[in-house]
């Protein structure tokens, strides 16, 4: 089983100005960008919270480098984090690739050493965060997202692997440990007390309170975090929203799934609603009124054909690559008998999950470390504190009555009731 290496040649990060002269030695890179290193333009564009990332570009083509630090580039190096988390996104992409061709970035090279990844350079893609921000659409997005979170949870599950092969590669991917305790305590713990690294909007502080007293919808929360943590039905992206996804005007491909772990079946699924809803209660304050309430119908179209999408695609593989150890068909369709409908039962409990992880990413995203571009680029408090209060208020509803909803349409109706009242 392969597992990240004890480092041979020591670890250097890269700069614009050392990059070309080290990387145009490895024939995977320079084929494809140029063999004279002095041609090359090295542009560093990382803006996330972890790496850095280049833009290379020669005379016969372009490339994309991707470095981790051993720290949290967002807080510096007060907050150390191990270079293996490298090894761990590699591995990520390949599966993503092999699991849903076409919807992941092509990988070039991988250098477990310097903890980098050289891959397919996406362009005229842009971050579909921004493209959100700056009410842009996208055709085909929901069914593009919804097939990719159903086919990479299906294909990464005992539904289509042998147990021999899913155990394994859960073995493999235990080892991400550092990775995933940023997730159970940004995400799951910090945003309900007065963790070290929160903030929010000061406005925010009685609604804050409210749900910081409120101790029945924080133990649904800790029966989420026992479900992410402890239950491995399939290999999770791990950090899938608007931010690791990049978009044209008709095609998109998922990024960055450094955060990559086996876990629930609904755990992307639900992250990625979040932050489309997140989208959605903040357009006022990036829309004339003119075209508010269309380019929110939109957010609200994409939500509901990702979640259709999911369910068709899921049932589709449902009959089609069922070959792992779970309702085998000996058990069913050799005996004559259906088993769509245990197929819809779990649809039914992945959504219900799906909705408690929702409404806990909403709730993070406005209270603990990292926020959403979608709120912070909006400077007027004023403006920002009640879109965030009715963001965090349908997050606690998502939470508490996650049963309740049945069908992309009642979320969809939730949302839009939420973003009609005033919760300051």
């Amino acid at each position: 089983m392969d597992q990240p290496n004890a480092q041979k040649t020591p670890y250097v990060p890269l700069t614009a100005e050392t990059l070309a002269p080290q990387l145009s030695k490895v024939p995977a890179i320079a084929d494809r960008v140029g063999q004279d290193p002095q041609d090359w333009k090295v542009v560093e564009v990382g803006d996330g919270n972890l790496n850095l990332v280049f833009i290379v570009e020669g005379p016969d083509g372009t490339v994309i480098v991707k470095q981790a630090l051993p720290y949290v580039r967002l807080v510096g190096d007060s907050w150390p984090l191990p270079l293996y988390r490298a090894f761990y996104e590699y591995h990520a992409l390949v599966r993503e690739a092999e699991r849903d061709p076409g919807a992941v970035p092509q990988v070039f090279h991988f250098d477990e050493d310097q903890a980098l990844i050289v891959m397919e350079f996406l362009s005229p893609h842009k971050i579909l965060r921004r493209k959100l921000i700056d009410g842009e659409k996208v055709e085909g997005l929901g069914e593009f997202l919804g097939r990719f979170c159903a086919r990479t949870a299906f294909r990464g599950s005992e539904l289509s692997m042998k147990s021999a092969e899913k155990k394994k590669d859960v073995g493999l991917f235990a080892g991400n440990v550092d990775i995933p305790a940023i997730t159970e305590a940004l995400v799951f713990t910090d945003p309900y007390y007065d963790a070290k690294m929160n903030h929010h909007t000061a406005e925010l502080k009685p609604v804050v309170a409210d749900l910081r007293a409120n101790a029945v919808l924080k133990a649904r929360v800790q029966r989420m975090l026992m479900k992410f943590a402890s239950n491995t039905e399939t290999m999770v992206h791990g950090d899938l929203h608007s931010g690791s996804i990049m978009s044209t005007a008709t095609e998109s491909r998922v990024i960055d799934p450094e955060f990559v772990q086996y876990g629930p079946f609904g755990f992307d699924i639900g992250m990625l609603t979040a932050n489309f809803l997140m989208a959605y209660f903040s357009q006022p304050g990036h829309r004339t009124p003119q075209d508010l309430g269309a380019y929110q119908e939109w957010i609200l179209s994409v939500i509901e054909e990702t979640l259709k999408a999911f369910d068709a695609e899921f049932l589709f593989l449902w009959t089609t690559e069922r070959t792992g150890m779970l309702y085998p068909a000996s058990l069913f369709e050799d005996q004559g008998q259906s088993s769509e409908d245990f197929c819809r039962d779990l649809l039914n409990e992945i959504r219900q999950d799906a909705m408690a992880f929702c409404g806990i990413e909403m709730h993070r995203r406005t209270l603990s470390l990292a926020h959403n571009a979608d709120f912070e680029t909006l400077t007027d408090s004023a403006v920002r504190a009640p879109m965030e209060a009715r963001n965090l208020a349908m997050g606690s509803e998502l939470i508490l009555r996650a049963d309740a909803i049945r069908s992309p349409r009642a979320l969809l109706e939730l949302a839009r009731q939420f973003n009609a009242k005033d919760v300051l």
